[in-house]
């Protein structure tokens, strides 16, 4: 959520919520819905062994783009691009409509309108992410699973907070990795996001 009050000078959500003829405050609501999801999704993927699936889904340094330019996360492309990554965290295609449904009913908001705004959320983020860390650092990270054996969650954690001096967030001569950081470690607090994901992720 930090990372994508951050698009375009703090405006990115509510230009991209212009895309698609929705509300702010309805926008805001399905953000604060969504980004968690986001972020859960991908941590339970990293745990079940998917972490450089994961990472992989991060690379590609012109997907910075879709974070600078709502109107290009907006547009079919960075809505392909959204669908794709949030199908490879939530297992498939249904069950990424099936957030976007949870989500629409709870924000009172149509679901079709939903079911864009999502990846096109989706898309910002990875372009937020992908500003953070350049395709070199991904596939260093990704060379060090691989060392590891392929680690899961635990060890995708492990291994950023040696890349940060052992403390997420710490300042180093590296990439800046806080907020995939964060975006791993979510809490887990038993809330709806929660509940949701546990139903419909494959």
């Amino acid at each position: 959520m930090k990372l994508l009050e951050q698009a375009q000078g703090g405006q990115g959500l509510s230009q991209l919520a212009s895309q698609f003829g929705l509300d702010e405050s309805k926008a805001r609501a399905l953000t604060d819905m969504l980004a968690p999801a986001i972020g859960q999704a991908a941590k339970k993927r990293a745990e079940s062994g998917g972490a450089e699936t994961v990472l992989g889904f991060m690379k590609g340094e012109d997907k910075a783009a879709f974070f600078d330019d709502a109107s290009a996360a907006a547009t079919p492309e960075g809505v392909a691009q959204g669908q794709s990554f949030l199908d490879s965290l939530m297992g498939d295609a249904a069950a990424t409509e099936g957030l976007a449904s949870a989500a629409a009913e709870k924000a009172g908001v149509d679901q079709r309108t939903v079911s864009q705004f999502l990846p096109a959320l989706a898309a910002m983020a990875q372009g937020g992410l992908q500003k953070q860390m350049p395709d070199s650092s991904i596939d260093g990270m990704m060379g060090m699973l691989q060392g590891a054996g392929g680690a899961g969650g635990n060890g995708l954690m492990g291994m950023i907070g040696g890349l940060l001096g052992g403390k997420a967030g710490a300042k180093s001569s590296g990439p800046d990795l806080s907020m995939l950081t964060r975006m791993l470690d979510a809490d887990g607090d038993g809330s709806v996001v929660d509940d949701l994901l546990g139903k419909i992720m494959k």
